[in-house]
């Protein structure tokens, strides 16, 4: 297999499971490649509560992942594709009560669904994925890209789950959390657009999952540990005063911030505005306590933000990864004391803590069954895609809206096909008119439309124009052979777990 050091662009998309028909399969274990995406609990548990806290306010706000905006405008046809072992595959999970329809009324796999993680660039994205066979239960395939970084710097990004069947915010089946990735050796180091597909065993799905959001006292914001947030309101001079003479004078309720530091007199002068300004904290630790311009104030609050906040943050605030893994920023405040000649900002600080209840779900296939498993399938199968699209053709036009799952059906070509653009030298491929978002989504042969049911033999990798006229219309996926199922294989009998009793 060849190695590429350069990622793969313009829209970027790929998807697999085991049971006793691995007969074929070649036992390349050194081509196993396997990152963990949270290996502890509490990791876990903070991934979860991060994407549905606020009424799963993250997972609304993700967007579909698009690595860049270039355009793959050369394709070629190489020749057939040579199987590197027998022909495999897997059986899928369970059966959907059967129904009468038509050749084309497609019954939409309940195994489908998005996956969502952060990005390294600290963004939230989502791709296509499916649930698949596995000794545990816990497995879903994806495309290598969304589920490792493709930057150059060989790690996995951050805060991945699955949510099949997900709908504008809702999680019918759960949440599923991600908790350790295999891929191929040559994606995960080199980048290797040939091998874009990765399999990822989940965590058990939380099943009546409540959020809830309490404003509090400082004291109480303090004493608790877990997920919480500290909001700036900005007030009048009137609203401060009178929240100030209720509390008896300095309050961490409400504050008063000055422009500049100017007009200093002392705390006994007539009218003056006692105000706090922030600072890092040494100077807060060099600074002198007691009623004096420049001394310590004790009003100290710590802000869990997210990567993206934290790693655009410039303030005097003190930066801090805790031991879960989360994001925070401690800010100190120092006394000064103005002449009301002087301007000044008024703010009101209100205290929130979050919580979570829920109870566990179940594996992921008992919920929602999984899909078989196949490699060195001929050329020319026929197969169904599914997937997500959203984002835009090289146009600009936008056909989707990423609600809801769309499909694809036909032959796969029966020449693989070279994209010299990513340096991919043997995909599969299909006629498919799908955008950005569409990645990730399994590429199904012998789907069974009354059962719901396939085998997977591919995941979504490219989106490609393959006729110039600034519209996607074709889908390409590696290919799954012997080094793809030792892969599954490996992948398929790691087991997972739950994350309540």
């Amino acid at each position: 297999m060849k190695r590429i050091l350069l990622p793969a662009g313009g829209a970027i998309l790929a998807t697999g499971l085991l049971a006793a028909g691995l007969a074929g399969t070649a036992q390349a274990t050194s081509d196993v490649a396997s990152d963990a995406l949270a290996k502890t609990t509490a990791q876990a548990q903070e991934t979860l509560n991060f994407w549905t806290k606020s009424n799963n306010a993250a997972l609304k706000g993700a967007v579909a992942f698009n690595p860049d905006s270039l355009e793959v405008e050369k394709i070629s046809r190489g020749g057939g594709y040579s199987a590197d072992t027998k022909p495999g595959s897997s059986v899928p999970i369970g059966e959907e009560k059967k129904v009468a329809v038509k050749s084309q009324n497609v019954n939409l796999p309940k195994t489908i669904g998005k996956v969502f993680f952060e990005g390294r660039d600290g963004k939230l994205y989502w791709c296509s994925g499916t649930s698949v066979q596995s000794q545990y239960r816990n497995l879903v395939a994806t495309a290598g890209h969304c589920v490792y970084d493709i930057a150059g710097n060989d790690e996995v990004v951050s805060r991945w789950v699955f949510v099949p069947g997900y709908y504008q915010g809702k999680t019918p089946y759960g949440v599923f959390v991600g908790k350790q990735a295999f891929t191929h050796y040559d994606f995960d180091v080199y980048e290797d657009f040939d091998r874009d597909y990765a399999f990822v065993t989940v965590y058990n799905g939380l099943a009546g999952l409540t959020n809830t959001e309490k404003k509090v006292s400082k004291a109480e914001y303090d004493a608790y540990q877990g997920n919480k947030e500290a909001k700036d309101v900005s007030i009048t001079e009137a609203e401060y005063t009178k929240i100030k003479d209720l509390n008896g004078g300095e309050t961490p309720d409400a504050w008063a911030k000055p422009s500049t530091i100017e007009d200093l007199v002392g705390p006994d002068y007539p009218g003056a505005i006692k105000t706090l300004k922030e600072v890092s904290v040494e100077q807060y630790n060099a600074a002198p306590t007691g009623n004096v311009n420049g001394g310590k104030s004790p009003f100290v609050w710590t802000q869990k933000v997210t990567e993206s906040e934290y790693k655009a943050y410039t303030g005097p605030g003190y930066r801090k990864i805790d031991s879960k893994g989360g994001f925070t920023i401690t800010h100190y405040y120092l006394r000064y004391w103005v002449k009301k000649t002087a301007k000044v900002e008024y703010f009101r600080t209100e205290f929130y803590v979050y919580g979570q209840s829920f109870k566990d779900g179940g594996r992921l296939g008992d919920v929602v069954g999984g899909q078989g498993v196949a490699w060195n399938q001929a050329a020319g199968k026929v197969v169904r895609t599914f997937g997500y699209p959203y984002g835009p053709n090289p146009d600009g036009s936008k056909p989707y809206t990423g609600v809801t799952p769309k499909w694809c059906y036909g032959k796969t070509a029966s020449k693989v096909i070279k994209v010299p653009a990513r340096k991919v030298e043997e995909h599969q491929s299909l006629k498919c008119a799908v955008t950005a978002g569409y990645d990730g989504g399994p590429w199904l042969a012998n789907y069974s439309n009354s059962k719901r049911l396939g085998y997977v033999n591919g995941v979504t990798s490219l989106i490609v124009d393959v006729d110039g006229n600034k519209r996607y219309d074709t889908i390409t996926s590696a290919i799954f052979d012997g080094e793809t199922a030792a892969i599954y294989k490996a992948a398929a009998a790691s087991w997972s777990g739950k994350l309540v009793p």
